[in-house]
């Protein structure tokens, strides 16, 4: 039961941000490849490098943004919070600090924000991709941010 909480519609297409580190590129890339008959019925987004690398190797349609440092993580948050993405599969590299760890945040929190899966290492991803969710629609509950975007600013 949501609460009477606003619900948002996913479809049994999804579509799915895929992004990964530099020291976690080769691992994602692995994974899509095992599970390259279950991405292909989605839509599918990734950033710069990541895109590049899994266009090339799946063989299948990937709509690319910006790398990651130069905006592609924000482009991703600013997918998600505009209902233009469904998923995030982000396999970061939690040893190894990067100068745009604030945007990584951002996304991720996000993420959370508007409630929608996120797998952040290959077993999170098998077990979300393994879901019978993942190829059936969705209603992702959302909080009530009504309140926020109504509260009154003292001057």
């Amino acid at each position: 039961m949501n609460g009477n909480k606003p619900v948002m519609p996913m479809s049994a297409q999804k579509r799915i941000a895929l992004i990964a580190h530099d020291n976690k590129k080769y691992d994602l890339l692995d994974w899509a490849k095992f599970n390259r008959d279950s991405l292909a019925k989605h839509q599918l987004f990734a950033t710069g490098t990541t895109g590049k690398l899994l266009e090339a190797e799946l063989g299948i349609e990937i709509t690319r943004l910006q790398s990651g440092p130069l905006g592609g993580d924000q482009q991703v948050g600013a997918r998600i919070a505009q209902n233009e993405i469904d998923f995030l599969i982000f396999f970061w590299d939690p040893l190894e600090p990067l100068p745009h760890d604030p945007d990584i945040k951002a996304l991720l929190r996000l993420a959370v924000v508007w409630n929608i899966p996120v797998a952040c290492n290959r077993a999170s991803a098998d077990f979300m991709f393994s879901s019978a969710l993942l190829n059936e629609p969705y209603e992702r509950i959302l909080d009530d941010f009504d309140a926020y975007r109504n509260r009154t600013i003292a001057p």
